[in-house]
């Protein structure tokens, strides 16, 4: 049973920057496709970004170019850079990891945008 284990959430002023790591248990190139995900309350989770195992990517629309994500196979684990963060990012990212007809969830880390 693989794991994922999502860090680096937290609170950030309108603006700023932060990192989001989701670290595997076991090979991160096993996935076919990691994605990151996020629930604001109230609302349905939807797809940030995702990285297949060919290093393609993909992108909410109202986040292309401020956020990036990407991969370091030595540590098993998949970044998402968010810069210029605004106040709607407001939610719990979850990372998320296909492997044949499996997926594998982390906890998630909640991220606030707030002054």
């Amino acid at each position: 049973q693989a794991h994922l284990v999502e860090s680096g959430g937290g609170l950030v002023q309108p603006g700023g920057s932060l990192t989001l790591s989701c670290a595997a248990s076991e090979n991160i190139l096993s996935f076919s496709v990691i994605h990151w995900y996020r629930q604001a309350p109230g609302e349905q989770r939807r797809v940030v970004a995702l990285i297949t195992r060919e290093d393609i990517t993909n992108y909410m629309v109202s986040v292309k170019g401020r956020f990036t994500i990407s991969r370091d196979n030595a540590k098993n684990t998949v970044y998402l850079q968010m810069n210029s963060l605004k106040p709607e990012a407001t939610a719990v990212y979850s990372c998320n990891g296909s492997r044949g007809p499996n997926d594998y969830w982390g906890q998630g880390t909640q991220v606030t945008v707030s002054l």
